[in-house]
């Protein structure tokens, strides 16, 4: 394996921490993010493990980088589909479908909390609650739009049931190799895997209806 130049410049240290994130992100969408490690990140670009220990300190900065990236792009894309709806009712719908079309999104967001933010620096966490709380500010808005009647609390409970309703299920809808192997063997068992989009918009619907009685009705 040759290694990787020290990068002696900011730009070349922003191109070897994108050839990184590349690498992690790649793994990631084809293995899982329980399967990323430091070694096979640096095996995937030809680098030491030593070398990418200095552009980021752990596995668990990467991959919260990553979903710090996948924020920002699925708060515009979610924004944007609330602002096409001609009816109130199809908010779960549309959050849902913006999110599962997201996996790699949807697995991150089933680690993020458990682990990702466990093993960084308080610097890096900052970082990433900085750009969620951007686009919770974002999706909040256009949500509002579409839902007067809700409050900025009300919104951001949505948004929340949302990402953590998908990043458990997530795991739930994509067994294992052992997992799916129980379930092959005693059908009686499938009824644990999750059909992600419909469970997801059915419990955002319920969420969203609930509130909005909630407004009308003074509470």
């Amino acid at each position: 394996m040759s290694e990787f130049q020290r990068a002696r410049t900011a730009d070349a240290k922003r191109s070897r921490e994108t050839a990184i994130l590349d690498a992690a992100r790649a793994l990631a969408t084809r293995d899982g993010v329980r399967s990323v490690t430091l070694t096979g990140i640096a095996q995937q670009i030809g680098m030491h493990k030593s070398a990418l220990l200095r552009y980021f300190e752990t596995r668990e900065q990467i991959l919260l980088r990553l979903a710090a990236a996948e924020w920002a792009r699925w708060g515009p894309e979610l924004s944007a589909a609330l602002a096409m709806l001609d009816d109130p009712r199809d908010v779960g719908g549309a959050v849902s479908a913006t999110l599962t079309a997201r996996p790699l999104f949807c697995d991150l967001l089933g680690h993020v909390s458990l682990s990702l933010e466990r093993n960084v620096s308080v610097d890096s966490v900052r970082e990433y609650k900085l750009v969620t709380h951007g686009e919770v500010d974002r999706i909040g808005a256009a949500l509002r739009a579409v839902l007067p009647e809700l409050v900025e609390q009300d919104a951001v409970d949505v948004i929340s049931t949302a990402i953590s309703v998908a990043g458990t299920m997530w795991q739930m809808s994509t067994p294992g190799e052992v997992l799916s192997d129980v379930y092959r063997r005693d059908p009686r068992l499938a009824h644990a895997i999750v059909d992600l989009q419909p469970t997801l918009t059915r419990i955002l619907d319920a969420v969203v209806e609930g509130l909005r009685v909630a407004r009308h009705a003074g509470g």
